[in-house]
Formats: structure tokens, C-alpha cells, sequence
């Protein structure tokens, strides 16, 4: 009785001991459950971001320049009523009853806004329309290896391939494949576009012809062959052998 009792209770002292060790492991891999490591939340901003500019759609008004003319219409007091108001060299014009203010870089809305707040101080909320009379035309410049080089004016819908046709076509000398599309971004950016106008008339297709903002201009460089033909011998040029 005795020889079996002790084996028995080894065996007892073991399994207790195993059962203490797992329930000690136990809290430490919940607690490692518990503690994942942070996710990224999908609205936090990224390490690749930068710092580079960023160029923003222009504001396609038209805006005041000096040189324009406009008509000022008061719904209520039509004696303050000016036509042919003009926009001097230094961006500013000559009104009735408020004097002397600067419109230049103004779009209509804008200029209607500034009137009202000038007139409002001698007129009760004043009901003003303003309409612009002579003002700079929407225009694109055509420059480079063009039959005629030179400021056109914009009208309705004009591509790059109608703007080049508009300006006489392309030289002998003209590169087709690298024509630059200068475009104004704002007052400090100009973006530059290279458009491959060979390759879309190879292909037929104009699909990649981009249609021309106002202020556009367009330049063609010369190709590789015109840059060297002053150098190139032609059938005029008489042969020259050494005397004897």
C-alpha cells in the first residue's frame, strides 16, 4: 500500500505544478492580445507628403485692366449714372461723388462690390449694375517655326492643331513633334506642356489636342536639319580642287 502511495503523489505535485505554469503564461498572451501594435488610421497624413507647390485651376474671369471701359447704371439715383468710365495707366478711375478708386485686377462681381460699398457711404443701399463697354479680347500667340508669328484673337472653342492652322501652318524648319503650350497658372507659375502633333498626325487622331485657354501661347522649335542646313554644301556651291 505504502510502495504505490508515494509514485501517486509525485504524480499529483507535477500535474499541479504544470496547471500553476500555464495559468501564469496565461495573462501574459492576453495581454499581448490586448496590446496590438497602433494601426494607421487611413485619414492620417502620410510621410510622403511634400511640400512642393501646387498648381491650382485660374480663375477664368475676366478681370479689369487698365485701358478697359465700362457703364455704371444706379437703379435709384440715376443722376450718379457714368458711361464710358475708362481705367487709367495706374488702375484707377474717376467716379462721380466718390472720387478717385482702383479697379485694376477686378472681375465685374468684384468691381460691382467695391461701387457699392464706395457709393454706400452716400447712398442707402445702392442697387448698381455695371457693364464693360471695350476690354482686352481673349487672344492666344503663336511664336517659333509658324508661316505668320504673331497675337491672335481667341474665339468660341480653338484647339492647338486650329491655332497652329490659324497661324499659317508649320515652316519647313518646324519640329512637330515638340510643340510647347505655355499656359499662366497664376501670377508666379507657368505651366509648360510638350504636345506631339506629328505623332497625332501620323495616327489620325486628335484626341490628345488639347483646346486653348486664354493668355496661351504656343511655340514651335525648329528641328535638327534646319539647325544644320547653313552648313550643308547645296548645287549652287562650285568645286574647289587644289593647284598644282
Amino acid at each position: 500500500m505504502k510502495n504505490w502511495l508515494f509514485p501517486l503523489c509525485v504524480v499529483l505535485i507535477a500535474l499541479a505544478g504544470q496547471v500553476r505554469s500555464a495559468g501564469q503564461s496565461e495573462p501574459q498572451q492576453t495581454t499581448a492580445m490586448t496590446n496590438p501594435s497602433p494601426a494607421v488610421s487611413p485619414t492620417a497624413p502620410t510621410s510622403t507628403a511634400t511640400n512642393e507647390p501646387q498648381f491650382q485651376t485660374r480663375d477664368t474671369r475676366y478681370k479689369i485692366a487698365p485701358g478697359d471701359s465700362f457703364d455704371i447704371t444706379f437703379d435709384l439715383s440715376p443722376e450718379f449714372n457714368q458711361t464710358g468710365v475708362s481705367v487709367q495707366p495706374d488702375g484707377f478711375v474717376t467716379l462721380h461723388g466718390v472720387g478717385d478708386i482702383k479697379v485694376q485686377g477686378q472681375t465685374v462681381p468684384q468691381l460691382t462690390a467695391t461701387l457699392r460699398k464706395a457709393y454706400g457711404k452716400i447712398l442707402n443701399d445702392p442697387a448698381i449694375s455695371v457693364v464693360l463697354k471695350d476690354f482686352q479680347k481673349p487672344y492666344f500667340i503663336a511664336d517659333g517655326q509658324v508661316a505668320r508669328p504673331g497675337k491672335y484673337e481667341l474665339r468660341a472653342d480653338t484647339t492647338l492643331t486650329e491655332a497652329i492652322a490659324m497661324a499659317g501652318g508649320f515652316l519647313e524648319s518646324a519640329k512637330h513633334s515638340q510643340v510647347v503650350l505655355y499656359r499662366r497658372v497664376d501670377e508666379n507659375w507657368t505651366s509648360a506642356q510638350l504636345i506631339n502633333v506629328k505623332k497625332m498626325e501620323a495616327e489620325h487622331s486628335l484626341r490628345e489636342d488639347p483646346f486653348l485657354h486664354p493668355g496661351d501661347m504656343l511655340f514651335v522649335p525648329k528641328n535638327r536639319l534646319s539647325k544644320v542646313r547653313p552648313f550643308l554644301p547645296t548645287a549652287n556651291m562650285g568645286t574647289y580642287l587644289p593647284i598644282p
